[in-house]
């Protein structure tokens, strides 16, 4: 069975997911990032030469899901292998600035902390340096795993796998985990990295990858035939129930014991950045089924999540914030790109952005009624730079603006309709009645507005003048405005 869009998830209610708390274990890494610009060869040899700008690191692997699980507003409990050295304790550190994890990581002496260095340039990755010992961990760091595990499998809800192939998930783990979890009661799902599922045997669930798929199978994974000759065959040889195959641009396939294979198409955006794409769908996977959502819904769920994580940029998370953005524009039935962002996710795309050597353009309005008149503001705006943000005036700041008959739309619809047009790049809804703050955050190098206005009646333009950005009026479609609309309609009743 084919299913483009299937239910709808308008009723899919993201604050229990308060009430979950979910065991990762397997293998949590560091993700380090040196981030900088490429403007000559070296005369040493024929590379590139990077000038560092900034180094940043965060916690990578099954640290990654468990931060998804915490960004989705679930509670984790991080179970996994760092080394005794200074990035073993990096990821300590970063694990604990992070109020929804509770980590409890084992030292392996005989093992560095895994951690992936990348030098950035632009968009553009140019080198990734691994630090690592992928061998399987010794008898007595097993037992410390499962000591761990047995501690605090009573207070979760559902066990995740998180397998890189680092060592931490022997079979001996991946059996003890499987059977104590059964005895308990628990969901146990899988992201498998091994080339023989057959140790996973045990497991309910598990989340390949296509490629994944085919190498486990030794059959092609190309189309839904493919998906689904090769996931029954890797059902019939482990055993496994239940089988959720992510298929990049062309969607997921659910295969489950009987019962049909349901296809599910990726949502259409621009991929941005596909790291940490798997975290974060076994992580939505995991939160949904236990809250109590049947398979079918919290696969539906985790295609959303993954397709809004692509169209982030690096190793990103998705919050509620991106869910509700989508699912909104999903129930208009308009494009479901992930454009509706806080303050905090804004500030980190346009940074990037603008690393990435694009130009960043800002402008603000209630915008309660969409006419041509902001319609040709939005499309001029977006032609003078590469990325448009468009700061909203959310409810509240609107009544206080315009009056308490407005506005006619709330912030959710308004948000929506703007992300839906294709010349805003990110919608940012803000609270207070003037955009300063936000404009202080994002730093546009071009601030946009209306030709009714004089330059010295734009908000934040001695801010953006004084940093280097520039100022821009532009014309408008005479004769249009909400307001005048407004009149009209009540004429016409």
């Amino acid at each position: 069975m084919s299913d483009a869009h299937g239910p709808m998830l308008d009723r899919f209610d993201l604050t229990r997911f308060q009430q979950a708390r979910i065991l990762v274990l397997g293998d949590v890494m560091l993700d380090r990032y040196v981030d900088g610009s490429v403007e000559r060869m070296s005369p040493e040899a024929p590379v590139a030469v990077l000038r560092a700008d900034g180094e940043r690191s965060m916690a990578g692997g099954a640290a990654n899901v468990a931060r998804n699980i915490a960004a989705l507003g679930g509670q984790a409990i991080l179970i996994g292998l760092v080394g005794q050295d200074d990035d073993g304790a990096a990821l300590t550190r970063a694990l604990r600035g992070d109020g929804g994890i509770e980590a409890h990581l084992i030292t392996d002496a005989a093992r560095p902390t895994t951690t992936k260095t990348r030098f950035v340039a632009g968009r553009q990755q140019l080198l990734r340096v691994d630090h690592e010992r992928s061998t399987p961990a010794n008898r007595a760091v097993e037992q410390e795993l499962l000591a761990a595990v047995q501690s605090v499998l009573g207070r979760v809800n559902l066990v995740i796998l998180s397998d890189y192939a680092k060592g931490a998930l022997t079979d001996r783990v991946i059996a003890g985990v499987a059977a104590a979890a059964k005895a308990a009661g628990k969901i146990v799902i899988a992201d498998p990295k091994s080339r023989d599922f057959r140790r996973y045997r045990g497991v309910d669930l598990l989340t390949p990858n296509r490629h994944e798929a085919a190498v486990a199978a030794g059959i092609p994974c190309g189309n839904e035939a493919e998906a689904v000759m090769t996931g029954a065959h890797l059902m019939e040889q482990t055993g496994i129930a239940s089988l959720l195959i992510t298929r990049g641009e062309q969607g997921m396939t659910l295969m489950r014991k009987g019962r049909p294979p349901l296809h599910l198409a990726a949502d259409a955006r621009e991929v941005f950045d596909v790291s940490g794409a798997g975290d974060t769908v076994i992580a939505s996977l995991g939160l949904a089924l236990a809250t109590g959502f049947e398979m079918e819904t919290a696969a539906r769920f985790a295609n959303l999540c993954g397709g809004i994580v692509v169209g982030k940029a690096g190793t990103a998370l998705v919050h509620p914030a991106d869910v509700t953005g989508a699912l909104h524009a999903r129930a208009l039935g308009l494009s479901s790109d992930a454009k509706i962002m806080d303050l905090g996710q804004a500030v980190a795309q346009a940074e990037h952005w603008r690393a990435s050597g694009l130009k960043v353009g800002f402008t603000n309005g209630c915008f309660d009624l969409i006419h041509p008149g902001h319609v040709t503001l939005l499309a001029k705006a977006r032609a003078a730079c590469d990325r448009l943000i468009v700061g909203l005036n959310s409810d509240a700041s609107v009544r206080r603006l315009k009056g308490a008959e407005r506005p006619i739309q709330d912030e959710e619809m308004r948000a929506t309709v703007l992300a839906a047009l294709a010349s805003v790049d990110m919608v940012v809804i803000f609270e207070e009645d003037t955009p300063v703050k936000l404009i202080e955050a994002l730093r546009p190098d071009l601030l946009v507005k209306g030709a009714d206005y004089r330059l010295d009646q734009v908000v934040g333009a001695d801010i953006v003048q004084g940093y280097g950005g520039q100022v821009l009026l532009v014309d408008l479609v005479a004769g249009h405005s909400t307001t005048a609309t407004i009149k009209r309609l009540g004429r016409n009743q």
